[in-house]
Formats: structure tokens, sequence, C-alpha cells
């Protein structure tokens, strides 16, 4: 059994509330949460049921060119330009008059992600938390994600598939530890996406990928694929040579090498593949991958039910694929949410955080805020759970 209620809500109150802040790539994002305090959370395994009301979820995102991505030292400038006003922002929504006396707990995310962008917003968590005497929390990126999609979903003991930008990892949950049964042994699917997204110097507003979903819609030869690497060894895939070769089929489509038989019909020279037909094939190619991974882990530990995180889990035809796969298994079921909890916010570094906080996980030394950009799913002790 796991006692929820180890560390009482602050001032005698009947409830919790957290401040999130997440700035780990080039979404800085600030919520603030509030979970009631419940006698039943005092013994069983009510981690993904925490009645969780969400006070504000407010995004910022550092939008580059088309044909451009995000350095590090210019979205580290963006959050410290946005940071300050974020969180103002977020507190005046939550109707947080006095944060010193309102909040019981400051979460930020300590990794993984980009050096100077965490950096950035450490040092706003750490200020806060002096001004306002609040203990801090410092939460993984990838268990933040898996503990809001629980909550939202109410997805108890899923296999989780977690997909966005910088990490594409199967995960399972065992013995006090999200257990990575299969990732990436290169480039993140999200990252794959953004960088043929620069190739064809499509738009990074709203996002990459987003951008790519959309013009494979568009694709008028769905029943023909352009015929694509399909790398997964064992539970683990590999996208970079998937990327290279999609990206030479791209560059050969704008050159208008007609000498490229994949592109071009080599008796009359007419143009067999669109841009959209590249974007659809890619995406069905990976995502094939990604269902293959997640119905092995699935069998691995005799589960039905799969919940997709991370920004690429936004994706409506990831979780159309992902679903079929579920419904032949056993009428299993996927889960997924929309892009306010997907896509990276600050109210799940307060979920997780919160739930850290409240098994007595604190911050004793400003010295534990070091940010990690190479912190790995299953370092986290999970606490919270049986």
């Amino acid at each position: 059994m796991v006692n929820l209620n180890k560390i009482p809500p602050k001032n005698g109150r009947k409830y919790y509330v957290a401040l999130g802040l997440e700035g780990s790539a080039n979404k800085l994002g600030v919520g603030v949460i509030k979970h009631p305090f419940l006698e039943n959370h005092e013994s069983g395994d009510l981690s993904h049921d925490c009645g969780v009301e969400i006070l504000s979820n407010i995004r910022d995102t550092y939008i580059t060119p088309p044909g451009e991505g995000f350095l590090p030292r210019d979205t580290a400038r963006h959050h410290r330009n946005w940071c300050v006003r974020i969180i103002k922002k977020a507190l005046i929504e939550a109707q947080i008059k006095d944060p010193g006396l309102d909040i019981d707990v400051i979460c930020f995310t300590k990794g993984p992600g980009m050096g100077a962008p965490l950096h950035s917003v450490v040092i706003a968590a750490r200020t806060c938390s002096l001004l306002w005497e609040v203990p801090l929390v410092g939460v993984n990126h990838c268990v933040g994600h898996i503990e809001m999609g629980r909550e939202i979903t109410k997805a108890e003991n899923p296999v989780v598939l977690y997909v966005s930008g910088g990490n594409t990892q199967v995960i399972a949950y065992s013995e006090n530890r999200y257990r990575i049964f299969g990732e990436t042994l290169d480039i993140a699917i999200g990252n794959c996406l953004d960088r043929f997204a620069r190739t064809l110097r499509i738009p990074n507003n709203p996002s990459p990928g987003y951008n790519i979903e959309q013009l494979a819609k568009k694709s008028t030869h769905k029943d023909s694929l352009v015929l694509l690497p399909y790398t997964v060894k064992g539970m683990d895939l590999s996208m970079s040579g998937i990327l290279a070769y999609v990206d030479i089929l791209a560059k050969d489509l704008f050159r208008g090498n007609k000498k490229n038989k994949v592109l071009f019909d080599q008796k009359t020279g007419e143009q067999k593949v669109t841009v959209e037909d590249l974007c659809y094939s890619l995406q069905e190619n990976l995502f094939a991958m990604l269902v293959e991974i997640t119905e092995r882990a699935m069998a691995h530990v005799n589960s039905n039910v799969v919940l997709i995180v991370g920004g690429v889990g936004c994706n409506v035809r990831l979780q159309e694929m992902m679903g079929t796969m579920c419904r032949d298994r056993a009428d299993g079921k996927v889960h997924a949410t929309d892009d306010r909890f997907c896509i990276d916010n600050g109210v799940m570094i307060a979920q997780a955080g919160l739930l850290q906080y409240r098994m007595g996980d604190i911050v004793t030394d400003l010295n534990e805020t070091v940010v990690q950009q190479k912190f790995r799913t299953d370092e986290v002790y999970v606490s919270w759970r049986e």
C-alpha cells in the first residue's frame, strides 16, 4: 500500500497546490494544479486518480524560420525573456495571490533536455523558492509525461509509448521503476520528423511534426507507399538511415532529377511522387515500427492497454494505427491526450512533482537542483506506486 498523504497540505488546508516549470526544449510551460486531500489516498495505489484540478496551463514556444532548427543558446534566451511574464500570467489565472502561503511546492524539469534552456528555467525555480520560501522538487521530464497521461486518461498500469522530439521509448512499470523495454538507437522520432520538415522548408509554426501530418493527409497515393528502410532491431529501432534516404528523395524531387526511378517514370518522365506522398510514406513507415515494438512489449508484460505520451502522441494517424493493433489484441485499448498535455507543458511537471512531494521527496540542498541533460526514465525511484 502507498500513502500519498505523508506530507499534509500547507496551513491545514484540504488540498495541495503545485507550481510546475518546464523548459527542456523550445516550449516554455508554467502550470498550476490542485490535488484534493483525500483519506483513501492513505492506502492503495491511486496515483493515477488524484482528482487533479488544472488552475492554469500557460505555454510559449520559441519558433524559428522555415528550414531552421532551434539552437540551445537562442532557446535559453527566449526562456529567460519570457519566464517571469509566463509565471505571473499563470499565477493570475490560477488566482494565486500570495505564493508563499498558497503554493505547497515548486516543481521544475531537472532533465533530460537541452542544457542551456534547462538552466534558464531551474534558475527561475530556485529564485521563486527562495523568494517565497516554498520547497523545490526536481522532476524527470519523461515521468512528467507519464504521470500526466495516467491522470488524464485514468490508465492505471499501461504500456507507455513515449514519443517526442528528444525521446522515443517503450516503457512498462515494474517494482518502483519505469522500465525501458525498447528505444531509439540514434535519433528520436520527433527529431526525425522535424529534420525532414527542415529539408522541405515548411513552417515551424505551430510545429514541424503537425505540418507534416497535415501534408500527409493530402497524399493522393495512399495505396502505393514509397518504399523506405524499415529498421527494427529486437525491441529497439533506428531512424537516422530512414531520414537520410527520404531526404535524398526530397532533394531529388525539388531538383527535378528525372533519373530517380522512385520519383519519376523513366519512359514518360512524369512525376510519380509528391511531397505529400513522401510525408505520408514516412509517417506510415515510422509509426509501423513503433506499433511493432509496442506490441512486443505488451506481449512481454501481458497487457492490452497502451498510453501514448509526448509531442508526437498528438498525431491522429499514430493513434489510429496503435488503436487498430490494440483492438486486435484481446480487445485492447489505446489512451492518448490532446495537445494541451501531449506537448511539453508545466502541469505535467507539477503533477509528477506533487506526487513526489506528497511522498516526502523534496530538495534539501540547492546542489540537488543541478540539471541533468541525460536523465534516463528508469533512474527515477517511483515511490508513489506499489
